[in-house]
């Protein structure tokens, strides 16, 4: 406390000579500690008249208190409006994560519907990633499950394809989708394009929220069907119509009243936030997800709304309506920022943000909330058991204190091929999936050399974390209290040496080992300093420390599958310098497969789209590694007599002479 009142003045005076240069138009400043990095980041419609209330220390609660002690320096970014320092505010909040500021701790990506409406034959498909403006794309869901969802749905409904342009191009029969009735196999002709392009046009008004109309319109079409006693047709149109009604609901769920908005809840208990977040487009629901801010103790739900609701819209377009479950301390200045933010993604509509007292939108918000409480309550009680597992674990081990970082490390391959290790962590609050690292095994070492494979990863992980350490006196920062490893005393022995080699003397190891019998229950622990033991079959600890080695031991098995995966479907052509996956792709589908473009000749590659003719000579090389563009030129038989030299190069040639009789060198 000592400490602190030494350091506010200084905190006072470092702003005080921010304000004399300070502009009185909009902005967001940003107070920094004595490393750079950020305490706070803030708004306003003044700069000056905003920070010089952090002057005023006896009226500054004790969270801004602290900040100002910490204060070393000040940074200011002027805007021509307030609303465009708020969405500015958002963005740094998001990427600087600051101690001070209510931080929305969210780094996934979401899944969108896209139709590929710049092919002649439209696809439908999940998509992540930069959206490109000649496609539609619908969203966002809150899961790939709820979007994977859909997709089936519209297979079912509309018959559009789901399958890549590469497998589409190389049909020669319909695939199974066609047969189960989820697909109208455009690939072999089985549809006119004019009837796929109405099944198209269906389906974007079905995705719209204009489920009567579609259908109404195949009630007709299945009727005319049997007018004309095609009662096959009118069969298949009558299985759609069926699907359809399938996806539709009502209720809170599927609410009527709302065509395309976002429903965001929060709920608040002992000095925590869960905001739960509905997307509801085209009446239907896309889904939910729960989040939970960090944030400090005291603050309102509306503060914490208020800053969620900017930093969630930062790299996604809002809705045309937010419905939220309180009101925003300035709501009219966000609603104002996020229709600026959705003018950037191409849309004109205006924001509105509504808090709903009655009705049918106001049971949607309470369905929000009533989601978020449990969610909360569900995180408030696993926190509890999970810290009373962590003092047991620490009393087990040794430890000081309870653990607030478990590192577990584990290794995955077939005989060395494609081996990979990975590390998870755990901490007061369970599984930390934005900490878990994969290791691609360099090597080079024996096949299933596990020792070496340890030893690796180890050295890696604590090998870098002391060489980028700022401060050699203190530990790195995320340094480990508890690492676990799956292995018996040899792997145990091998890691400290690797450890010891490094200089990473304080880190406490332990080597979890199944008997004998390989039981789940009857494992054997390996530490330092003390004789292997068992724990009682049923001690809760013990379920504690398989859940953190299954976790690993899961990890590291998909992390395997995925890359040999990849592998597999890698081919020659990744191994030509040049080639990318546009070029690639190009090739592929010119040539039908790798094994084509193997084949082609010099010509052929050249006449290839989207292929120069540098690119052409470069793969051909790579498949014919004797060839040279001067065996070639010797080589060359159709043209009469010596080529003629050119200007300036006697020897130069053009490709054309060069290909000229020439197929296929010896």
């Amino acid at each position: 406390m000592v400490s602190d009142l030494v350091q506010v003045p200084r905190g006072v005076a470092v702003i005080e000579a921010a304000l004399v240069t300070m502009p009185l138009s909009p902005g967001v400043y940003r107070m920094l500690d004595a490393k750079g990095d950020a305490l706070y980041v803030g708004k306003a419609r003044s700069l000056k008249k905003r920070v010089a209330s952090y002057t005023q220390i006896a009226r500054l609660p004790e969270r801004l208190w602290r900040m100002v002690s910490d204060t070393v320096s000040m940074e200011i970014v002027t805007t021509h409006t307030e609303a465009e320092a708020l969405l500015l505010e958002a963005n740094l909040i998001k990427r600087l994560k600051p101690r001070f500021n209510i931080v929305l701790r969210d780094d996934k990506s979401y899944p969108w519907l896209m139709l590929t409406e710049d092919h002649a034959f439209p696809q439908i498909a999940k998509f992540r990633g930069s959206q490109n403006p000649r496609r539609s794309y619908w969203g966002p869901f809150a899961s790939a499950w709820a979007v994977n969802q859909t997709v089936t749905a519209m297979q079912r409904v509309f018959l559009l394809r789901s399958c890549a342009d590469t497998v589409f191009n190389n049909r020669s029969r319909p695939c199974l989708l066609y047969q189960i009735r989820r697909c109208s196999a455009p690939c072999v002709g089985r549809i006119e394009p004019a009837d796929y392009a109405a099944l198209v046009t269906q389906a974007k008004a079905f995705l719209a929220g204009k489920e009567a109309a579609v259908q109404q319109e195949l009630a007709t079409e299945m009727e005319a069907a049997a007018g004309k006693l095609e009662f096959e047709r009118a069969a298949a149109v009558r299985d759609r119509i069926r699907a359809l009604t399938h996806v539709q609901g009502t209720g809170v769920i599927n609410p009527n009243s709302v065509t395309d908005a976002d429903v965001i809840a929060a709920w608040q208990v002992a000095g925590q936030t869960c905001v739960q977040v509905f997307f509801i487009r085209g009446s239907r629901n896309n889904g939910n997800r729960a989040f939970f801010p960090s944030h400090a103790r005291g603050e309102e739900a509306g503060e914490v709304l208020a800053a969620f609701v900017a930093q969630f819209y930062d790299d996604k377009p809002p809705p045309a309506l937010l419905l939220l479950s309180h009101a925003l301390p300035e709501q009219a200045l966000v609603a104002e920022a996020l229709t600026i933010k959705a003018q950037s993604f191409g849309r004109r509509a205006k924001i509105e943000i509504a808090v709903p007292k009655r009705g049918e939108k106001a049971a949607v918000v309470q369905h929000a909330a009533t989601n978020a409480r449990e969610a909360l309550e569900r995180k408030l009680a696993e926190t509890a058991g999970n810290a009373k597992l962590l003092e047991a674990t620490a009393e087990l081990f040794g430890l000081p204190a309870a653990p607030g970082r478990i590192e577990v490390y584990d290794n995955s391959h077939i005989m060395g091929a494609h081996a990979y290790g990975v590390m998870i962590v755990s901490g007061h609050e369970g599984f930390d999936k934005s900490q878990y690292r994969k290791f691609s095994i360099r090597g080079p070492m024996a096949p299933g050399d596990d020792f070496a494979m340890m030893r690796e990863m180890l050295e890696r992980r604590f090998g870098c974390a002391l060489k980028e350490n700022p401060d050699p006196d203190a530990p790195p920062p995320n340094w480990p209290d508890l690492v676990l490893i799956d292995g018996g005393a040899g792997q145990l022995s091998a890691a400290r040496a690797a450890l010891a080699d490094i200089g990473a003397h304080d880190v406490k190891l332990v080597a979890i080992a199944k008997g004998p019998d390989r039981d789940a229950g009857r494992e054997w622990f390996h530490s330092e300093g003390k004789p292997a033991f068992q724990l009682p079959p049923r001690d809760p600890v013990l379920y504690f420390l398989q859940r953190l080695r299954d976790e690993a031991h899961r990890f590291a098995i998909t992390t395997h599958r995925a890359g040999r995966s990849k592998a597999l479907v890698t081919s020659e052509l990744d191994e030509i310098s040049g080639i990318g996956p546009g070029r690639k792709r190009s090739l592929l589908n010119h040539f039908g497969s790798a094994r084509g473009v193997k084949q082609a000749g010099l010509q052929d590659l050249e006449n290839a789209p989207g292929i120069s003719r540098e690119t052409a000579r470069r793969v051909y090389g790579h498949f014919h590694p004797g060839w040279r563009m001067e065996d070639a030129t010797s080589r060359t038989t159709a043209t009469p007599g010596p080529v003629a030299p050119r200007a300036g190069n006697p020897s130069a040639v053009t490709a054309a002479e060069v290909c000229r009789g020439f197929e296929t060198p010896e």
